[in-house]
């Protein structure tokens, strides 16, 4: 058997264990196995495909700079990576959201162009505003049942994967996820009731 053969069926916190020793062939393994699923959270998160890609190499990063602090009892690797990329993720986000938007033409061509293709300033505006709500609601839940919620409709865990990499029982993790998703529609009727109350 080959070292790359036994590399890749060590577990994430073994190949995490060799990367706190510094061996960065563990790490890039853990970065080959969890970079998609970063991304699409990432993704989902910034809505562009740019800066979501620097949210997980940002995430990844401070990864590696904290893999000390890492300890497996607190939880699998996959939700502690999914949970720095998420964190740089809406970073990026708000940070998108509080630079000022200029529409005017730029002469020297520096700027890029608007795509024809994209939706109206109005269209993304309200689209922007909506996944700044669903954040905040996010980050207002119990960290445990926000981290299910993320895992499957940022990262597409099904249930079972997710109590894999949680290491919990499935019907926790449907459990929370019933719980969370049960805050956040009431979150979303309080806010509806008072967005028509205004009109």
């Amino acid at each position: 058997m080959t070292p790359a053969l036994r590399v890749n069926e060590q577990t994430d916190e073994a190949l995490m264990i060799r990367a706190q020793a510094d061996d960065t062939d563990a790490f890039a393994e853990l970065y080959d196995r969890h970079g998609e699923r970063a991304f699409r959270v990432a993704r989902a998160i910034c809505c562009d495909h740019g800066r979501a890609e620097e949210a997980v190499q940002e995430g990844f990063l401070a990864i590696w700079r904290s893999r000390a602090a890492y300890r497996p009892v607190a939880g699998s690797f996959c939700a502690w990576a999914m949970k720095a990329v998420k964190n740089r993720a809406i970073d990026s986000s708000r940070h998108v959201a509080a630079r000022p938007q200029t529409h005017t033409g730029d002469l020297d061509g520096d700027r890029p162009q608007a795509d024809p293709t994209s939706t109206t300033p109005q269209g993304e505006a309200i689209a922007q505003s909506e996944r700044e709500e669903l954040l905040a609601s996010l980050r207002r839940l119990p960290e445990a049942q926000a981290e299910v919620i993320v895992l499957a409709f940022y990262g597409e865990l099904s249930h079972s994967e997710i109590a894999a990499h949680l290491d919990l029982p499935a019907g926790t993790v449907k459990g929370r996820m019933r719980l969370g998703l049960e805050k956040l529609r009431r979150e979303m009727d309080v806010s509806e009731r008072s967005d028509s109350q205004k009109l």
